[in-house]
Protein backbone atom coordinates (compact mmCIF):
# COMPACT_ATOMS: atom_id res chain seq x y z
CA UNK A 1 0.00 0.00 0.00
CA UNK A 2 1.47 3.15 -1.00
CA UNK A 3 1.20 6.41 1.49
CA UNK A 4 0.58 9.87 -0.07
CA UNK A 5 2.92 12.01 1.39
CA UNK A 6 1.69 15.36 3.10
CA UNK A 7 1.46 18.15 0.59
CA UNK A 8 4.43 20.71 1.47
CA UNK A 9 5.39 24.09 -0.20
CA UNK A 10 8.76 23.99 -1.98
CA UNK A 11 11.16 26.12 -0.40
CA UNK A 12 11.53 28.82 -3.00
CA UNK A 13 7.56 29.67 -2.58
CA UNK A 14 7.03 32.46 -0.40
CA UNK A 15 3.60 33.00 0.76
CA UNK A 16 2.20 36.44 0.60
CA UNK A 17 0.01 38.32 3.43
CA UNK A 18 -2.69 36.07 4.42
CA UNK A 19 -6.10 36.92 5.37
CA UNK A 20 -7.19 37.36 9.01
CA UNK A 21 -9.80 34.82 8.09
CA UNK A 22 -10.17 32.51 5.54
CA UNK A 23 -13.40 32.27 3.38
CA UNK A 24 -12.31 29.12 2.79
CA UNK A 25 -14.08 28.51 6.60
CA UNK A 26 -17.37 29.31 5.24
CA UNK A 27 -17.88 26.72 3.17
CA UNK A 28 -16.49 24.10 5.30
CA UNK A 29 -19.27 25.45 7.87
CA UNK A 30 -21.65 25.74 5.46
CA UNK A 31 -21.10 22.47 3.93
CA UNK A 32 -21.28 21.25 7.46
CA UNK A 33 -24.61 22.38 7.89
CA UNK A 34 -26.08 21.01 4.78
CA UNK A 35 -25.15 17.48 5.10
CA UNK A 36 -26.29 17.71 8.92
CA UNK A 37 -29.65 18.28 7.65
CA UNK A 38 -29.59 16.03 4.61
CA UNK A 39 -27.88 12.82 6.44
CA UNK A 40 -30.04 13.57 9.60
CA UNK A 41 -33.01 13.07 8.03
CA UNK A 42 -31.50 10.55 5.54
CA UNK A 43 -30.53 8.22 8.74
CA UNK A 44 -34.02 8.30 10.41
CA UNK A 45 -35.79 6.53 8.04
CA UNK A 46 -34.63 3.42 10.33
CA UNK A 47 -36.96 5.11 13.09
CA UNK A 48 -39.58 5.62 10.92
CA UNK A 49 -39.66 2.18 9.52
CA UNK A 50 -41.53 0.37 12.36
CA UNK A 51 -44.37 3.32 12.89
CA UNK A 52 -44.97 3.33 9.00
CA UNK A 53 -45.60 -0.83 8.92
CA UNK A 54 -47.47 -0.91 11.85
CA UNK A 55 -50.07 1.70 9.97
CA UNK A 56 -49.73 0.49 6.71
CA UNK A 57 -49.28 -3.49 7.25
CA UNK A 58 -45.99 -3.19 4.88
CA UNK A 59 -43.11 -5.27 5.56
CA UNK A 60 -39.55 -4.76 6.18
CA UNK A 61 -38.82 -5.79 2.50
CA UNK A 62 -41.17 -3.26 0.89
CA UNK A 63 -40.06 -0.79 3.00
CA UNK A 64 -36.00 -2.02 2.59
CA UNK A 65 -36.80 -2.07 -1.30
CA UNK A 66 -37.83 1.83 -1.17
CA UNK A 67 -34.74 2.87 0.51
CA UNK A 68 -32.98 1.03 -1.64
CA UNK A 69 -34.92 3.20 -4.96
CA UNK A 70 -33.49 6.13 -2.55
CA UNK A 71 -29.88 5.25 -2.06
CA UNK A 72 -29.35 3.95 -5.74
CA UNK A 73 -31.24 7.19 -7.33
CA UNK A 74 -29.65 9.93 -5.26
CA UNK A 75 -25.78 8.04 -5.63
CA UNK A 76 -26.22 7.57 -9.74
CA UNK A 77 -27.21 10.78 -9.71
CA UNK A 78 -23.95 11.98 -8.02
CA UNK A 79 -22.33 12.42 -11.31
CA UNK A 80 -25.19 14.88 -12.59
CA UNK A 81 -24.64 16.80 -9.47
CA UNK A 82 -20.71 16.76 -10.10
CA UNK A 83 -20.66 17.92 -13.44
CA UNK A 84 -22.93 20.93 -12.80
CA UNK A 85 -21.12 22.04 -9.97
CA UNK A 86 -17.99 22.47 -11.83
CA UNK A 87 -20.27 23.75 -14.58
CA UNK A 88 -22.69 26.39 -12.91
CA UNK A 89 -20.83 26.10 -9.41
CA UNK A 90 -22.31 24.61 -5.97
CA UNK A 91 -24.64 27.63 -5.04
CA UNK A 92 -27.28 26.82 -7.78
CA UNK A 93 -26.93 22.92 -7.45
CA UNK A 94 -27.65 22.73 -3.41
CA UNK A 95 -29.60 25.50 -3.63
CA UNK A 96 -31.99 23.27 -5.93
CA UNK A 97 -31.56 20.12 -4.20
CA UNK A 98 -32.70 21.21 -0.72
CA UNK A 99 -36.16 22.31 -2.17
CA UNK A 100 -36.32 19.29 -3.41
CA UNK A 101 -34.96 16.94 -0.50
CA UNK A 102 -37.39 18.93 1.49
CA UNK A 103 -40.89 18.92 -0.74
CA UNK A 104 -39.92 15.10 -0.96
CA UNK A 105 -39.82 14.66 2.57
CA UNK A 106 -42.91 16.89 3.26
CA UNK A 107 -44.39 14.37 1.18
CA UNK A 108 -43.97 11.59 3.02
CA UNK A 109 -46.07 12.53 5.79
CA UNK A 110 -49.09 12.03 2.77
CA UNK A 111 -47.99 8.65 1.71
CA UNK A 112 -51.22 6.42 1.55
CA UNK A 113 -50.20 4.08 -1.00
CA UNK A 114 -46.50 2.14 -1.48
CA UNK A 115 -46.36 3.57 -4.84
CA UNK A 116 -46.61 7.21 -3.15
CA UNK A 117 -43.58 6.07 -0.42
CA UNK A 118 -41.19 5.16 -3.79
CA UNK A 119 -42.15 8.18 -6.40
CA UNK A 120 -41.84 10.49 -2.76
CA UNK A 121 -38.34 9.12 -0.95
CA UNK A 122 -36.73 7.12 -4.36
CA UNK A 123 -37.70 9.87 -6.92
CA UNK A 124 -37.83 13.67 -5.48
CA UNK A 125 -36.41 13.53 -2.42
CA UNK A 126 -33.24 11.45 -4.13
CA UNK A 127 -33.07 13.61 -6.86
CA UNK A 128 -32.80 16.64 -3.65
CA UNK A 129 -30.58 14.39 -1.98
CA UNK A 130 -28.09 13.70 -5.04
CA UNK A 131 -26.91 17.64 -4.60
CA UNK A 132 -25.42 16.80 -0.98
CA UNK A 133 -22.74 14.87 -0.83
CA UNK A 134 -20.75 15.57 -3.93
CA UNK A 135 -21.33 19.24 -4.59
CA UNK A 136 -20.15 20.27 -0.87
CA UNK A 137 -17.68 18.01 -0.81
CA UNK A 138 -15.65 18.54 -3.98
CA UNK A 139 -16.20 22.47 -3.31
CA UNK A 140 -14.07 22.04 -0.15
CA UNK A 141 -11.37 20.11 -2.08
CA UNK A 142 -11.29 23.32 -4.27
CA UNK A 143 -10.49 25.37 -1.50
CA UNK A 144 -8.00 23.47 0.61
CA UNK A 145 -4.86 21.70 -0.71
CA UNK A 146 -2.67 21.52 2.30
CA UNK A 147 -5.10 21.13 5.09
CA UNK A 148 -7.78 19.62 2.48
CA UNK A 149 -7.67 16.23 5.35
CA UNK A 150 -8.66 19.04 8.37
CA UNK A 151 -11.25 20.89 5.84
CA UNK A 152 -12.68 17.77 4.64
CA UNK A 153 -12.84 16.08 8.39
CA UNK A 154 -14.83 18.66 9.08
CA UNK A 155 -17.51 19.21 6.34
CA UNK A 156 -18.00 15.64 6.23
CA UNK A 157 -18.33 15.55 10.30
CA UNK A 158 -21.97 17.12 9.24
CA UNK A 159 -23.23 13.72 8.44
CA UNK A 160 -22.11 12.06 11.58
CA UNK A 161 -23.82 15.54 13.50
CA UNK A 162 -26.71 15.00 11.71
CA UNK A 163 -26.94 11.50 12.50
CA UNK A 164 -26.57 11.70 15.82
CA UNK A 165 -28.81 14.57 16.62
CA UNK A 166 -31.65 13.85 14.42
CA UNK A 167 -32.96 10.23 14.82
CA UNK A 168 -33.75 10.68 18.54
CA UNK A 169 -35.31 14.34 17.48
CA UNK A 170 -37.64 12.26 15.09
CA UNK A 171 -38.36 9.62 17.79
CA UNK A 172 -39.31 12.41 20.24
CA UNK A 173 -41.58 14.00 17.70
CA UNK A 174 -43.09 10.77 16.29
CA UNK A 175 -43.97 9.82 20.34
CA UNK A 176 -45.69 13.62 20.19
CA UNK A 177 -47.52 14.07 17.10
CA UNK A 178 -47.22 10.70 15.23
CA UNK A 179 -45.16 9.48 12.33
CA UNK A 180 -46.88 11.81 9.66
CA UNK A 181 -46.63 15.00 11.02
CA UNK A 182 -42.86 14.11 12.10
CA UNK A 183 -41.86 14.07 8.54
CA UNK A 184 -43.76 17.31 7.53
CA UNK A 185 -41.50 19.32 10.30
CA UNK A 186 -38.18 17.48 9.39
CA UNK A 187 -38.42 18.37 5.39
CA UNK A 188 -39.08 21.74 6.31
CA UNK A 189 -36.76 22.30 8.47
CA UNK A 190 -34.15 20.40 6.01
CA UNK A 191 -35.41 22.99 2.93
CA UNK A 192 -34.69 26.30 4.84
CA UNK A 193 -31.67 25.19 6.46
CA UNK A 194 -29.39 23.97 3.05
CA UNK A 195 -31.25 26.47 0.89
CA UNK A 196 -30.24 29.39 2.93
CA UNK A 197 -26.54 27.52 3.27
CA UNK A 198 -26.38 27.22 -0.31
CA UNK A 199 -26.59 31.52 -0.67
CA UNK A 200 -22.99 31.12 0.86
CA UNK A 201 -21.01 28.66 -0.76
CA UNK A 202 -19.01 29.41 -3.74
CA UNK A 203 -17.19 27.64 -6.20
CA UNK A 204 -13.55 28.17 -5.71
CA UNK A 205 -11.28 30.66 -3.57
CA UNK A 206 -10.28 32.11 -7.30
CA UNK A 207 -13.74 33.72 -8.09
CA UNK A 208 -12.90 35.92 -4.56
CA UNK A 209 -9.53 36.44 -5.66
CA UNK A 210 -7.88 34.06 -3.27
CA UNK A 211 -6.04 30.77 -3.57
CA UNK A 212 -6.33 27.17 -1.65
CA UNK A 213 -5.63 27.30 2.13
CA UNK A 214 -5.34 31.68 2.00
CA UNK A 215 -1.87 31.33 0.54
CA UNK A 216 -1.13 33.32 -2.29
CA UNK A 217 2.20 31.85 -3.71
CA UNK A 218 5.12 34.30 -5.20
CA UNK A 219 6.71 31.94 -7.42
CA UNK A 220 10.70 33.09 -8.32
CA UNK A 221 10.62 31.19 -11.61
CA UNK A 222 8.55 29.19 -14.06
CA UNK A 223 10.76 26.11 -13.03
CA UNK A 224 9.72 26.41 -9.55
CA UNK A 225 6.28 26.23 -11.03
CA UNK A 226 6.44 23.06 -12.71
CA UNK A 227 8.02 21.56 -9.63
CA UNK A 228 5.48 22.90 -7.06
CA UNK A 229 3.47 20.12 -4.83
CA UNK A 230 0.85 23.21 -5.30
CA UNK A 231 0.73 23.92 -9.12
CA UNK A 232 -2.37 24.44 -11.03
CA UNK A 233 -1.02 23.12 -14.39
CA UNK A 234 0.45 19.69 -12.53
CA UNK A 235 -2.31 18.96 -9.92
CA UNK A 236 -5.59 20.14 -11.74
CA UNK A 237 -5.02 19.13 -15.37
CA UNK A 238 -6.73 15.86 -14.72
CA UNK A 239 -10.03 15.78 -16.33
CA UNK A 240 -12.57 12.70 -16.04
CA UNK A 241 -11.35 11.02 -19.12
CA UNK A 242 -8.17 11.26 -18.53
CA UNK A 243 -8.47 10.24 -14.77
CA UNK A 244 -10.59 7.41 -16.31
CA UNK A 245 -7.71 6.19 -18.23
CA UNK A 246 -5.67 5.19 -15.04
CA UNK A 247 -5.76 1.83 -13.35
CA UNK A 248 -5.76 3.66 -10.20
CA UNK A 249 -9.50 4.97 -10.91
CA UNK A 250 -10.82 1.73 -11.12
CA UNK A 251 -9.47 0.39 -7.84
CA UNK A 252 -10.61 3.30 -6.25
CA UNK A 253 -14.19 2.13 -7.80
CA UNK A 254 -13.71 -1.23 -7.00
CA UNK A 255 -12.44 -0.87 -3.28
CA UNK A 256 -15.46 1.74 -2.38
CA UNK A 257 -17.75 -0.56 -4.38
CA UNK A 258 -17.37 -2.99 -2.20
CA UNK A 259 -16.99 -0.81 1.22
CA UNK A 260 -20.46 1.18 0.40
CA UNK A 261 -21.94 -1.94 -0.85
CA UNK A 262 -23.13 -2.31 2.97
CA UNK A 263 -22.55 0.61 4.72
CA UNK A 264 -26.06 1.76 4.65
CA UNK A 265 -26.98 -1.85 6.38
CA UNK A 266 -26.57 -1.07 9.85
CA UNK A 267 -28.17 2.85 9.44
CA UNK A 268 -31.19 1.43 8.16
CA UNK A 269 -31.61 -2.37 10.07
CA UNK A 270 -30.12 -1.72 13.42
CA UNK A 271 -33.10 -0.17 15.32
CA UNK A 272 -35.32 -2.97 14.05
CA UNK A 273 -32.51 -5.48 14.76
CA UNK A 274 -32.43 -4.05 18.18
CA UNK A 275 -35.76 -4.15 18.91
CA UNK A 276 -36.08 -7.96 18.09
CA UNK A 277 -33.67 -7.89 20.61
CA UNK A 278 -35.77 -6.90 23.68
CA UNK A 279 -34.98 -3.17 23.27
CA UNK A 280 -37.65 -0.08 23.36
CA UNK A 281 -38.02 1.98 20.38
CA UNK A 282 -36.73 5.11 22.06
CA UNK A 283 -33.13 3.50 23.10
CA UNK A 284 -32.82 1.27 20.27
CA UNK A 285 -33.02 4.48 18.02
CA UNK A 286 -30.10 6.36 20.40
CA UNK A 287 -27.76 3.43 18.34
CA UNK A 288 -27.83 5.48 15.55
CA UNK A 289 -26.99 8.47 17.25
CA UNK A 290 -24.01 6.60 18.96
CA UNK A 291 -23.50 5.84 14.93
CA UNK A 292 -23.35 9.69 14.53
CA UNK A 293 -21.22 10.53 17.12
CA UNK A 294 -18.63 7.99 17.01
CA UNK A 295 -18.52 9.12 13.38
CA UNK A 296 -18.00 12.50 13.99
CA UNK A 297 -14.92 11.38 16.07
CA UNK A 298 -14.03 9.72 13.14
CA UNK A 299 -13.94 11.93 10.84
CA UNK A 300 -12.64 14.80 12.76
CA UNK A 301 -9.67 12.36 13.57
CA UNK A 302 -8.90 10.51 10.29
CA UNK A 303 -8.64 13.99 8.28
CA UNK A 304 -6.08 15.04 9.96
CA UNK A 305 -4.35 11.64 10.61
CA UNK A 306 -4.13 11.29 6.89
CA UNK A 307 -2.47 14.85 5.86
CA UNK A 308 0.16 13.21 8.28
CA UNK A 309 0.30 9.73 7.74
CA UNK A 310 -0.71 9.28 4.02
CA UNK A 311 -4.56 9.14 2.59
CA UNK A 312 -4.63 4.58 1.82
CA UNK A 313 -2.97 3.74 4.91
CA UNK A 314 -5.48 5.49 6.85
CA UNK A 315 -8.55 4.40 4.41
CA UNK A 316 -6.97 0.73 5.36
CA UNK A 317 -7.26 1.32 8.46
CA UNK A 318 -10.59 2.27 8.74
CA UNK A 319 -12.03 -0.69 6.62
CA UNK A 320 -10.29 -3.02 8.97
CA UNK A 321 -12.28 -1.59 11.87
CA UNK A 322 -15.50 -1.35 9.86
CA UNK A 323 -15.13 -5.49 9.18
CA UNK A 324 -14.86 -5.71 13.13
CA UNK A 325 -17.60 -3.81 14.20
CA UNK A 326 -19.82 -5.76 11.30
CA UNK A 327 -18.26 -9.02 13.05
CA UNK A 328 -19.52 -7.46 16.75
CA UNK A 329 -22.95 -6.91 15.02
CA UNK A 330 -23.10 -10.34 14.57
CA UNK A 331 -22.84 -12.00 17.55
CA UNK A 332 -24.47 -9.16 19.59
CA UNK A 333 -26.98 -10.06 21.84
CA UNK A 334 -27.96 -6.97 23.74
CA UNK A 335 -26.88 -3.39 24.25
CA UNK A 336 -23.70 -4.62 25.65
CA UNK A 337 -22.02 -5.44 22.31
CA UNK A 338 -24.37 -3.23 20.14
CA UNK A 339 -23.03 0.28 21.99
CA UNK A 340 -19.58 -0.41 21.25
CA UNK A 341 -19.91 -2.21 17.40
CA UNK A 342 -22.41 0.62 16.46
CA UNK A 343 -19.28 3.27 17.67
CA UNK A 344 -16.71 1.04 16.10
CA UNK A 345 -18.92 1.03 12.64
CA UNK A 346 -19.75 4.83 13.05
CA UNK A 347 -15.98 5.78 13.68
CA UNK A 348 -14.85 3.74 10.84
CA UNK A 349 -17.28 4.59 8.27
CA UNK A 350 -17.11 7.73 9.18
CA UNK A 351 -13.05 8.16 8.14
CA UNK A 352 -13.93 6.62 5.21
CA UNK A 353 -16.12 9.03 3.71
CA UNK A 354 -13.88 11.80 4.80
CA UNK A 355 -10.74 10.28 3.13
CA UNK A 356 -12.76 9.41 -0.16
CA UNK A 357 -12.79 12.94 -1.45
CA UNK A 358 -9.49 14.08 -0.04
CA UNK A 359 -7.99 10.71 -2.30
CA UNK A 360 -9.72 11.60 -5.52
CA UNK A 361 -7.99 15.11 -5.05
CA UNK A 362 -4.62 14.18 -4.09
CA UNK A 363 -4.82 12.04 -6.83
CA UNK A 364 -6.19 14.30 -9.47
CA UNK A 365 -6.37 18.07 -8.44
CA UNK A 366 -9.18 19.93 -8.11
CA UNK A 367 -10.07 21.30 -12.35
CA UNK A 368 -12.82 18.56 -12.58
CA UNK A 369 -12.90 17.45 -8.93
CA UNK A 370 -16.99 17.49 -9.23
CA UNK A 371 -16.87 15.42 -11.99
CA UNK A 372 -14.52 12.58 -11.04
CA UNK A 373 -15.78 12.49 -7.19
CA UNK A 374 -19.57 12.66 -8.78
CA UNK A 375 -18.42 9.60 -10.85
CA UNK A 376 -17.27 7.72 -8.76
CA UNK A 377 -19.97 8.49 -6.55
CA UNK A 378 -22.16 7.02 -9.01
CA UNK A 379 -20.59 3.67 -9.70
CA UNK A 380 -19.80 2.53 -6.09
CA UNK A 381 -22.38 4.38 -3.69
CA UNK A 382 -25.52 3.07 -5.96
CA UNK A 383 -24.12 -0.67 -4.79
CA UNK A 384 -24.87 1.36 -0.88
CA UNK A 385 -28.83 0.52 -2.52
CA UNK A 386 -28.73 -3.17 -2.29
CA UNK A 387 -27.21 -4.08 1.05
CA UNK A 388 -30.19 -2.68 3.27
CA UNK A 389 -32.68 -4.43 0.68
CA UNK A 390 -30.51 -7.78 0.61
CA UNK A 391 -30.51 -7.30 4.56
CA UNK A 392 -34.20 -6.95 4.69
CA UNK A 393 -34.59 -10.33 2.67
CA UNK A 394 -32.33 -12.24 4.38
CA UNK A 395 -34.06 -11.03 7.76
CA UNK A 396 -37.31 -12.07 6.27
CA UNK A 397 -36.12 -15.74 4.74
CA UNK A 398 -33.92 -16.73 7.73
CA UNK A 399 -35.19 -14.30 10.73
CA UNK A 400 -32.12 -13.09 11.66
CA UNK A 401 -29.51 -10.11 10.20
CA UNK A 402 -26.23 -12.82 11.30
CA UNK A 403 -25.28 -13.44 7.49
CA UNK A 404 -25.74 -9.82 6.42
CA UNK A 405 -23.78 -8.31 8.97
CA UNK A 406 -20.81 -11.51 8.22
CA UNK A 407 -20.68 -10.51 4.59
CA UNK A 408 -20.54 -6.95 5.34
CA UNK A 409 -17.12 -7.74 7.33
CA UNK A 410 -15.94 -10.00 4.30
CA UNK A 411 -16.98 -7.07 1.69
CA UNK A 412 -14.63 -4.77 4.13
CA UNK A 413 -11.58 -7.06 4.43
CA UNK A 414 -11.91 -7.69 0.26
CA UNK A 415 -11.56 -4.14 0.46
CA UNK A 416 -8.07 -3.61 2.51
CA UNK A 417 -6.66 -6.01 0.20
CA UNK A 418 -7.26 -4.26 -2.97
CA UNK A 419 -6.12 -0.94 -1.16
CA UNK A 420 -2.82 -2.88 -1.02
CA UNK A 421 -2.39 -2.69 -4.85
CA UNK A 422 -3.64 1.18 -5.21
CA UNK A 423 -1.05 4.21 -6.00
CA UNK A 424 -1.14 7.25 -7.38
CA UNK A 425 -0.78 8.16 -11.03
CA UNK A 426 2.26 8.62 -11.97
CA UNK A 427 2.18 10.55 -15.28
CA UNK A 428 0.84 13.63 -15.69
CA UNK A 429 -2.75 13.75 -17.62
CA UNK A 430 -1.24 14.67 -21.05
CA UNK A 431 1.13 11.58 -20.98
CA UNK A 432 -1.92 8.84 -20.26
Amino acid sequence: MRVIEPVKLPSDIVPADQPHFFYGWVIVGCSFTVLSAAYGIQFSYGVFMPEISAEMGWGRTSLSLAYAVYVFVYSALGIVAGVYTDRWGPRFVVGIGGILLGSGVMLLSQVHALWQLYFFLGGIAALGMSAAFVPCNATVVRWFIRRRGLALSMSTSGSSFGNFFVPPLAALLITSYGWRTSYLLLGLGGLVLITLCACFIVRDPERLGLRPDGIQPVLLSEEALAGSHVSPDRRDAWTLASARRTVSFWMLVAAFTMTWLVVFMPLVHIVPFAIDLGVSQVTAATLISVIGLAGFAGRLITGPLSDRYGRLLTLGACLTLEAVAFFGLAVSSGLSLLYPSAALFGFSYGGTTALFPAIVGDFYGRLAVGAIVGFIFSLAGSMAAFGPMAAGYLYDVYGSYDLAFLMSAFFNLSSVMLLCFVKKPAATPQAV
